[in-house]
């Protein structure tokens, strides 16, 4: 779940440099998390509400004894979001909204084990989505690759934000600026703030023991963000163009990164 940016205008930079015993902690949770977007993948498909992915999720999360961290989270009400087409972030998953061929749709969950926060996210694809769609899921697929590239010990966090908006906007893209990832592990949001749109060379600098989510949220159209009245979280484009979004916990180790919620070998 996204740090709205408009909420975290000043950082104190109380950056928590993460215990070994705690990246444990958050490690194990992180890898659960992952876990969890393998499982759902296999029904993510038409015809299906978002509820129902819903209490899947739900299930698999409390039957691996951890809690869904979104539910009741600021009165968010379901275990995790669930964000299609036109939804940037933060959908709530309903049963009158049924998954139909062509949709791209983002689910974000967070577990809490044993205490332990790991958040993670992924773009999943319902039939035969458009080219134009498919493009756009691909491009902030690379632009999370980039983001994490950037992760290491001595290396400024504004240029994760850097190498992912420079990238976007050379495919045409935009960057949404109004929520951003977040220092996670021991709560499900503390410092730092990642913003995917950033100066070179700009913020903190990354020191080993830190545990941010880097989730680029990348537009077809404008790059901003109108959030539904009638809920007051789900966040869409102003154009109702499409919008795509990837997330990974990422920890600075001595040497470079561990992508905490990987569980494909990807990196």
């Amino acid at each position: 779940m996204a740090i709205n940016f408009y909420n975290n205008l000043k950082e104190s930079m109380n950056i928590i440099i993460k215990t070994g015993e705690q990246i444990e902690g958050i490690r194990k949770s992180s890898k659960l998390a992952g876990e969890v977007l393998r499982y759902i993948s296999e029904y993510v498909r038409e015809g299906v509400s978002t509820a129902y992915l819903d209490q899947l999720i739900h299930n698999y999360i409390v039957e691996h004894g951890a809690i869904p961290a979104t539910m009741n989270y600021n009165g968010f009400p379901k275990s995790c979001c669930i964000s299609l087409n036109d939804v940037i972030c933060h959908g709530i998953p309903a049963e009158n909204v049924i998954l139909k061929n062509g949709d791209i749709l983002n689910i974000d969950v967070t577990t809490i084990l044993n205490g332990f926060f790991g958040d993670t996210s992924k773009m999943y694809l319902v039939g035969q989505p458009s080219e134009t769609a498919i493009k756009l899921v691909d491009t902030t697929r690379h632009c999370l690759h980039l983001g994490i590239q950037q992760v290491r010990p001595g290396n400024y966090i504004g240029n994760i934000g850097y190498a992912i908006s420079r990238y976007a906007i050379a495919q045409g893209y935009t960057v949404v600026y109004e929520y951003c990832g977040h220092g996670v592990g021991l709560e499900f949001h503390e410092e730092p703030q990642i913003d995917h749109a950033a100066r070179k060379n700009s913020g903190p600098k990354m020191r080993p023991g830190m545990i941010f989510t880097i989730e680029p949220m990348i537009n077809e159209g404008k790059p901003r963000v109108k959030v539904d009245e009638s809920d007051g979280w789900t966040a869409r484009t102003v154009d109702k163009k499409l919008s795509a979004q990837f997330e990974h916990t990422v920890l600075v180790t001595e040497t470079g990164y561990e992508v905490l919620t990987d569980v494909s070998n990807d990196y």
